[in-house]
């Protein structure tokens, strides 16, 4: 499998995932978000059709929940694949916000 690099594109609230495959770099999908005070709220995950199934969509989603672990953010999962992500995954349920 493709080594997976994620930029974080702050200005641009989103986390987007890429590959390197012969001398080309390719976007491979992203994570949008929306950012209120210590919280990202993940909107949206899309993985590009042609790398669909190859386990991109979790690898990003993993880097960005460590991500907001590691700045001391919560995260309110608005996005289903983020949902079922953390369900699936309970290490990361104590990211997600209580609901206000």
């Amino acid at each position: 499998m493709a080594e997976l690099r994620v930029d974080h594109e702050p200005s641009q609230e989103r986390y987007e995932a890429f590959i390197d495959e012969d001398g080309t770099t390719t976007s491979v999908g992203y994570i949008d978000y929306m950012t209120e005070p210590d919280t990202l709220v993940l909107t949206h995950t899309v993985v590009h059709d042609q790398f669909s199934g190859r386990g991109f969509a979790g690898q990003l989603a993993k880097y960005v929940l460590d991500d907001a672990a590691a700045s001391g953010k919560k995260i309110v999962p608005v996005c289903s694949y983020i949902q079922t992500y953390v369900e699936r995954h309970p290490e990361y349920k104590d990211l997600v916000r209580e609901q206000r």
